[in-house]
């Protein structure tokens, strides 16, 4: 049985705990796997498909994963040094660094998703990552597996674009597994910055609109997004649709954390 592998960075709204869980269903067969909103890209590495095509606005995170892909060994080696000096101290000295370097780009990227506060992606204004220290010291974790990580990757075109250029690449006999940032009409919801412009209740009456196009093609899609009503009914006639229940771990306290659910559609024969 070949091994599952553990995504490498923490995102949030990341799907490691659907794609372990007995909530989804997957199309039985497909060509490419599309993927317009990377994240943490835990649906890809479950599948480890033969073919793909995984995009994300976020320029750094895109940069991440090609790094990844190209120079695996390379960036053990540098977050193995970096866990040898972790500290309160550097993490601050580390975070404040403007790299022009792709590569160490990446180390940096790394090392703060591992050691800032929950594995959030924050910018302010400037666009400088603000994210606090979290409670994490280590840089380099037991699931990592860069080397088997890079050979999946090598599979798959990478770039960093709209979701609308993505989606719009599909074709009949596709997989288009889709899981925008939860905004909802409104905007009643917690889920506001992504990649330092709001993901708009426009974004997703655009998202829907590219979707059915889609469907239309004859592409499977598997959408999840906020189980809220403006939600459901805006994407009514993309799919089946189904509720999921899931453990909120972003509340800042403990007492804010519970049980949350999420909205699955499903397309396809």
């Amino acid at each position: 049985m070949t091994k599952k592998l553990t995504p490498f960075l923490k995102w949030a709204g990341g799907k490691r705990w659907l794609v372990n869980s007995d909530q989804l269903g997957l199309p039985e067969s497909y060509n490419n796997y599309i993927e317009p909103f990377l994240g943490g890209g835990a649906m890809f590495l479950q599948l480890a498909p033969h073919k793909a095509i995984l995009s994300d606005l976020n320029a750094d995170l895109i940069n991440t994963y090609l790094v990844m892909r190209d120079s695996p060994q390379e960036l053990v080696s540098e977050l193995t040094l970096l866990q040898s000096r972790h500290s309160k101290e550097f993490y601050y000295q580390m975070r404040s660094q403007k790299f022009e370097c792709k590569f160490d780009k990446a180390v940096q990227f790394l090392y703060l998703n591992r050691t800032c506060w929950n594995g959030l992606y924050r910018v302010n204004l400037q666009g400088n990552f603000n994210v606090p220290i979290g409670t994490k010291d280590n840089v380099i974790l037991d699931s990592d597996d860069f080397i088997a990580t890079s050979k999946i990757l090598k599979n798959a075109i990478i770039k960093q674009c709209d979701f609308e250029e993505t989606i719009e690449s599909s074709e009949d006999g596709d997989f288009l597994f889709v899981d925008p940032p939860y905004t909802v009409q409104h905007n009643m919801n917690g889920f506001i910055k992504y990649n330092e412009t709001l993901f708009s209740w426009e974004d997703q009456e655009r998202l829907m609109k590219c979707l059915i196009e889609a469907k239309n093609r004859g592409a499977h899609i598997l959408l999840t997004n906020a189980d809220h009503e403006s939600i459901r009914n805006l994407f009514a006639d993309l799919g089946d649709y189904s509720s999921v229940s899931r453990h909120s771990v972003l509340a800042g306290k403990t007492e804010g954390r519970g049980s949350t659910t999420e909205a699955i559609f499903k397309s396809w024969v």
